[in-house]
C-alpha cells in the first residue's frame, strides 16, 4: 500500500483514538469535544507528535519506511499549512495507517504515547 493510502487510513484510525480519548476524560459537550479534537488531531500537532518519536529514536526500521513513505508522498500542501508540516503530519498517519494494520498494539501504544506529548505540551 503506498503511503497516502496509509495515511488515509491513519488518518481514521488515529482521529477514532482522540475521540475516544476525550470521551474517556469525561468530557460531553459537543464545542468542547471539537476543540479538543482539532487540538490533538491537527497537522501542526501530528508534526509535533512525529518529530518527538524521531527525537526520541523509539520507531523501528519498518516504522520508519512508513512515516517515510507517507511524509515523502505528500507533494502538495493544504493553504493554511507549509508544505513541512503537511508532510511530517502525512508521515505521521501513514505511521499509525500502517501499524494498524500489522501491529495494533504497538498502534495504540504509539497513539497514547502522542497523546500524553501533546497534553503535556499545553
Amino acid at each position: 500500500m503506498n503511503g497516502l493510502s496509509l495515511a488515509y487510513l491513519g488518518d481514521a484510525y488515529y482521529e477514532l483514538a482522540v475521540r475516544r480519548y476525550l470521551l474517556s476524560q469525561g468530557i460531553t459537550k459537543i464545542d468542547q469535544l471539537h476543540k479538543q479534537k482539532v487540538k490533538f488531531s491537527s497537522n501542526a500537532s501530528q508534526m509535533k507528535a512525529i518529530n518527538y518519536f524521531l527525537k526520541e529514536n523509539i520507531l523501528t526500521e519498518d516504522e520508519m519506511d512508513a512515516f517515510k513513505k507517507g511524509r515523502n508522498g505528500a507533494h502538495f500542501g493544504r493553504k493554511n499549512i507549509d508544505i513541512v508540516t503537511y508532510q511530517q503530519a502525512t508521515g505521521f498517519e501513514s505511521l499509525i495507517g500502517y501499524l494498524s494494520i500489522h501491529n495494533e498494539e504497538r498502534c495504540k501504544e504509539l497513539i497514547a504515547k502522542a497523546i500524553d506529548y501533546i497534553r503535556l505540551g499545553e
